[in-house]
């Protein structure tokens, strides 16, 4: 074999291995652990080393339903290093809203917002279109008559996806109800669920 047809073998077979990298192998090297990003709906505290947000904060009021969300699929932001579709490709893990989509279809502005990855984290399937999903529907109705204060906070696993995020564990949501002063606290595991919402309340923990 020629010098050169040798070249020419060696170059594809790097081509092919380097092509064949997962995305945690080739991620970046200054990726921050923690960076704070607000924008006009919701502030996150996200995590580009996890792949997932942290922290998620986003006030719930009674906004009018002027958009459908449609066929709008997630987008990753141009500064930040987020998970993508590989993380949630025929798994049981959905794309998660921290801030609820519905929660914000007063405009195309606000809804596209909430399709940010900043506000999408890996979160199972049953609970993503179960009860977490009624709780967010409950914030609606609560919204009717007060402003409602709302933080996320996601603790994780040990797991790393072969795609390269962290598999979040938990997702706590605290909820203020800013005239009233009432605080409500909800914590999930990030399984299916085996209780209904109302059941996974926290008491007396602030």
């Amino acid at each position: 074999m020629s010098l050169h047809s040798i070249t020419k073998l060696y170059l594809l077979s790097f081509i092919i291995g380097f092509s064949s990298c997962t995305k945690a192998q080739i991620q970046e090297p200054n990726l921050r652990s923690q960076v704070k990003v607000e924008t006009s709906i919701f502030t996150v505290i996200y995590s580009e080393t996890k792949e997932q947000p942290i922290t998620l904060t986003y006030k719930s009021s009674n906004r009018p339903k002027n958009v459908d969300r449609g066929s709008m699929n997630f987008y990753g932001e141009k500064n930040y290093h987020t998970s993508d579709n590989a993380d949630y490709y025929r798994n049981i893990w959905d794309k998660g809203h921290l801030a609820p989509a519905a929660t914000f279809s007063d405009s195309y502005k606000n809804l596209k917002q909430t399709f940010s990855y900043l506000n999408c984290a890996l979160q199972n399937q049953y609970l993503n279109r179960g009860e977490w999903r009624l709780l967010e529907e409950q914030e609606r109705k609560w919204d009717d008559t007060e402003e409602l204060l709302i933080k996320v906070d996601i603790k994780f696993s040990n797991t790393v996806l072969p795609s390269g995020a962290t598999l979040p564990s938990t997702f706590v949501k605290h909820i203020k109800f800013t005239k009233s002063n009432v605080y409500k606290c909800y914590s999930f595991p990030n399984e299916r669920p085996i209780k209904d919402w109302e059941e996974y309340e926290v008491k007396h923990s602030h």
